[in-house]
């Protein structure tokens, strides 16, 4: 199977231009390829999980990435996908956060000797000439055609602002400077990106002619992938100090029954047979097909170790193991403690399992709430000192969160 063949296999490819062309770069190593990340916030997020994996992929099969951080762009905003106006950010929590994009894509991608390139759009977006921009690149961009472009649409309906207007000629203008400078050929993005990227190759034709090589490809389910960044508390993201490993384990362990089979395919390199084979699993084994992707990612984003003290947390929490101290802990301190006890309110407090003791209230009253193992059913529930030594006291709150409470000596 080619390079070209198992991305489709695995269905990361949507729509693309040039298909021959397309496939002889990537089977052959011969593409140099870029997908924009831009930095709306201090951690990469599993939205962008899948265009990582499809870099360290491409990269794999002799192909050279180019990560492009928005640092330009992010400065006015992608309205695809949105129906409001995004925040303006400084140009220092931009940096900040680029950043801390590029310490987190080193563990995907190898940026030695050349093998990638980490570049950034603001080293040429923020030096351009408004005027010169506009003869140069404007003249060749219909307002007509753009105003049906899909990235626009939500926008039309409460009002698309100028300065988001531009996000696409900004874009396109990406994929021309990197076309020019470092000989990208190839560009990839989400579905929902289409109308932008198809900008960016038409810029490229028409300012260096019909023979200029510029391809463009779309990842499949790119938007769903951001969809599954998502949880009730908000997204699920790569940096271990706001997603633990074990927090980040427990997410895709709880994917969808079917849903589990396509992420195996989409973000893991598991071979693609062994995968097949899990096809026919059913019941149980699927919980084992989730274990198994569960681990993969979480050793992929966190490494092995992590993702091993991850899954043995999991199995203590859920399949009667008995080895608690790789759950998630919560630390109380003496002074916590009033002659000796604290009640459930403070303790889903102090652990973060609620945010308020009327909300940590509301919890216990709806049953929700369990300590060691049993319900509590009264707001005024207290536990002494003692019974949070050793392994602590795992408390729960809903099916899906708990803490492994201990006292700190």
């Amino acid at each position: 199977m080619t390079v070209f063949e198992e991305l489709k296999a695995r269905g990361l490819l949507a729509q693309l231009t040039d298909e021959e062309e397309i496939k002889e770069l990537i089977n052959n190593g011969k593409a140099t390829f870029y997908i924009g990340f831009d930095p709306t916030a201090d951690s990469l997020h599993v939205g962008h999980f899948m265009a990582l994996c499809l870099m360290k992929r491409l990269q794999m099969a002799g192909n050279r990435p180019i990560a492009l951080l928005g640092g330009g762009t992010a400065m006015i905003g992608d309205p695809s996908g949105r129906s409001d106006l995004r925040q303006m950010m400084t140009e220092e929590t931009i940096q900040h956060n680029v950043e801390c994009f590029k310490k987190q894509m080193s563990r995907f991608i190898d940026f030695s000797e050349g093998k990638a390139l980490l570049v950034n759009n603001a080293d040429w977006l923020l030096d351009l000439n408004y005027v010169e921009l506009l003869r140069e690149v404007g003249v060749h961009f219909s307002v007509n055609r753009m105003l049906t472009a899909e990235c626009y649409k939500q926008r039309m309906e409460k009002g698309l602002s100028f300065l988001e207007f531009n996000y696409m000629i900004m874009q396109s203008y990406d994929f021309f400077t990197l076309f020019q400078k470092y000989g990208c050929n190839m560009q990839f993005g989400g579905d929902d990106q289409w109308s932008n990227m198809l900008g960016g190759t038409e810029l490229i034709r028409r300012k260096l002619g019909k023979d200029a090589y510029a391809m463009t490809i779309t990842l499949l389910l790119n938007s769903e992938g951001n969809k599954m960044g998502k949880t009730q508390k908000g997204a699920v993201w790569l940096d271990p100090n706001k997603t633990s490993p074990f927090e980040f384990y427990q997410y895709w362990r709880n994917v969808g029954d079917e849903d589990v089979l396509k992420c195996l395919r989409m973000l893991t390199f598991l071979p693609l047979e062994q995968i097949e084979e899990m096809d026919a699993w059913e019941g149980s084994q699927l919980n084992q097909a989730k274990e198994i992707l569960a681990f993969e990612l979480t050793k992929l984003v966190h490494g092995e170790e992590e993702a091993a003290k991850a899954q043995e947390g999991a199995r203590a929490l859920f399949s009667g193991g008995t080895d608690k101290t790789n759950m998630p802990t919560a630390e109380l301190k003496e002074e916590d403690f009033t002659d000796g006890v604290i009640d459930i309110l403070g303790i889903l407090v102090k652990s973060g399992l609620n945010a308020t003791r009327s909300e940590a209230r509301r919890a216990v009253e709806q049953g929700g709430v369990m300590a060691a193992e049993e319900k509590v059913t009264d707001v005024k529930a207290s536990y002494a000192i003692e019974q949070f030594a050793g392994e602590g006291m795992v408390i729960r709150r809903g099916k899906k969160n708990y803490k492994r409470v201990i006292v700190k000596q």
